[in-house]
């Protein structure tokens, strides 16, 4: 029987149990992000995946976890939650708005309304066979 943590009261299977779901549920993201805008899934559904398993860092190994010794920094959340940090929120927001955007604005510059779709079929493909590229790809991985 495991006994659980001093500082959090999470037990050793909880810690094991999401060191291996974790993993799992990006695999998970990145597949339903890649079946594209036709099918179920998309940007919208890996990103609340994604947001998912950091939660679930959170909840379990604390946020000293998920700041620092995720990121391989030094010291605890009230010492590294400083201007650097949301410097870094910040632009990975600014990343994602802009490939949003950009999505939407190269629809324009081929002479189409705003977020107008393009599908592009690839063949012949040795590992996949064929392969069906949409331009609204580029903004679900901005959402």
């Amino acid at each position: 029987m495991s006994t659980p943590d001093r500082d959090t009261g999470v037990t050793v299977i909880t810690k094991t149990v999401t060191r291996v779901v974790f993993p799992l549920i990006l695999l998970t993201a990145i597949a339903l992000l890649l079946r594209g805008h036709n099918l179920p899934g998309g940007g919208f559904i890996a990103g609340v995946l994604t947001v998912a398993a950091f939660a679930l860092l959170y909840v379990i190994y604390g946020l000293d976890f998920v700041q620092n010794d995720l990121r391989d920094r030094g010291g605890t959340a009230t010492t590294a939650a400083g201007p650097a940090i949301v410097a870094e929120y910040r632009l990975a927001f600014a990343a994602g708005l802009g490939l949003a955007v950009a999505g939407g604005i190269a629809a324009i510059a081929l002479g189409f309304p705003f977020l107008t779709q393009a599908v592009l079929f690839l063949y012949d493909l040795p590992i996949y066979h064929e392969l069906e590229l949409a331009s609204a790809f580029v903004f679900d991985l901005g959402v």
